[in-house]
């Protein structure tokens, strides 16, 4: 269960997007995206299109009846990066703050709703597969009284309350899907799996703890246990969350006094094994009616402070002293977001943004001076665990997912 254990003083590099010239490609608005009426979702958190008004041309134009956050033809202004666009609050404010990762350069079509990409149009979906880590498979809350070790009572979510299965529901009435069995939504702590892994039209085999490797090799091989050859003639959906274990690792790994070439190897096999996962399930002819594949890239509980102590539980879930080299392990971390995003523009399949929507709904959301500050209003979206969704932040990954997957 230990998860996303990022570093300390790694994490206020993570977050914004740089301000470069590269064009941001937005599709038309013209689609009805229903996660625009989410309440979950703050009105700081996403450009919803129905209600938000674009930028001003320069020429202020009657004619110019363009819906489109893009620069207009006639417009001499810079295009707006990513970051401009969509998390505008989240952009550095001060030279101290490190710009994060650079989606830009890779030319991602961007979600009207910016809670990701928008790759694929998918539809007519007969099976979905959900795949990943703990925040997939979900932790329920087990009442357990933390009160002696100095903790608020009890941890983790209702199992209601879980995003997989808040999107599952979605789902069953996106697609006219049949609903899986209650015992399915369950989870086996014993195993830290779905208490089923099959039933009707879903599928889970995301497990505690899983890594990257674990989508495709052994001994968990997720892709290939929950993706049978039998079944990969139905039109199939994959979900996934995955990468935070991983990073855990690497961040161990730096405070042991891993050296920044040791880094550099290790972030290149964390983004060669989610990479290797994403070509198997797109390979051509493998899914002869077609597969779509949406998933999160890594987000962290500090609200971009890099301060792990404001979580009652910090120590309990590992955080302890910082590497000796923080700036080699933050520009390992900062380049495995962006390989997240440029595999899934090379791939054709579609990444959302939890990094960004969580940064101001973590253990610092009421500090005014965190990088991420939202307002007093800003829920906070993590469970006593420090690195677990609650049951807000099950429902902003819910939408974010059905955002994308609708439009």
């Amino acid at each position: 269960m230990r998860l996303y254990a990022l570093l300390l003083l790694l994490l206020p590099l993570l977050l914004g997007c740089p301000s470069d010239d590269d064009d941001v490609v937005i599709p038309d608005d013209d689609d009805d995206v229903a996660a625009d009426d989410d309440d979950a979702v703050d009105d700081d958190d996403a450009v919803d299109d129905d209600d938000t008004t674009p930028p001003p041309d320069d020429d202020d134009s009657a004619a110019d009846d363009d819906d489109s956050a893009a620069d207009d033809d006639d417009d001499d202004s810079a295009p707006l990066t990513i970051g401009e666009l969509c998390f505008p609050d989240r952009e550095p404010t001060g030279e101290d703050e490190v710009a994060g990762p650079d989606y830009d350069q890779f030319a991602p079509v961007v979600g009207s709703h910016c809670f990701g990409t928008n790759h694929q149009d998918i539809d007519d979906v007969e099976r979905v597969v959900f795949l990943g880590d703990s925040v997939t498979v979900g932790v329920p809350n087990l009442s357990i009284d933390l009160t002696e070790l100095g903790l608020p009572a009890g941890a983790g979510t209702a199992t209601a309350a879980f995003y997989r299965n808040l999107l599952m529901n979605d789902l069953v009435g996106e697609f006219g899907l049949t609903a899986p069995a209650g015992i399915w939504e369950e989870v086996d702590i014993l195993n830290g799996t779905a208490l089923q892994q099959e039933s009707n039209d879903f599928a889970s085999c995301a497990k505690w703890g899983a890594r990257n490797d674990d989508l495709l090799l052994p001994p968990q091989q997720q892709l290939e246990n929950c993706l049978p050859e039998g079944v990969r003639d139905q039109r199939t959906l994959v979900v996934w969350t995955s990468g935070g274990n991983d990073l855990a690792n690497m961040t161990e790994a730096a405070i042991n006094g891993a050296s920044a070439t040791e880094l550099i190897a290790q972030s290149t096999e964390i983004v060669d094994l989610l990479e290797d996962a994403v070509e198997w399930l797109v390979e051509p002819g493998r899914f002869p009616n077609g597969v779509f594949l949406v998933y999160g890239n890594m987000y962290e509980f500090t609200d971009g402070t890099g301060d792990t102590s404001v979580c009652p539980a910090a120590k309990l879930a590992g955080f302890g002293e910082p590497p000796p080299d923080p700036i080699a392990l933050a520009e390992s971390v900062v380049w495995i977001q962006e390989q997240y995003m440029r595999i899934a523009v090379e791939n054709g399949v579609d990444m959302i943004w939890m990094l960004e929507h969580f940064c101001g709904h973590g253990w610092n959301h009421e500090n005014p001076d965190a990088r991420c500050y939202l307002g007093p209003d800003s829920e906070l979206w993590f469970d006593f665990s420090c690195t677990h969704p609650n049951e807000a932040g099950h429902q902003q990954i819910a939408s974010m997912f059905m955002g994308v997957i609708e439009e």
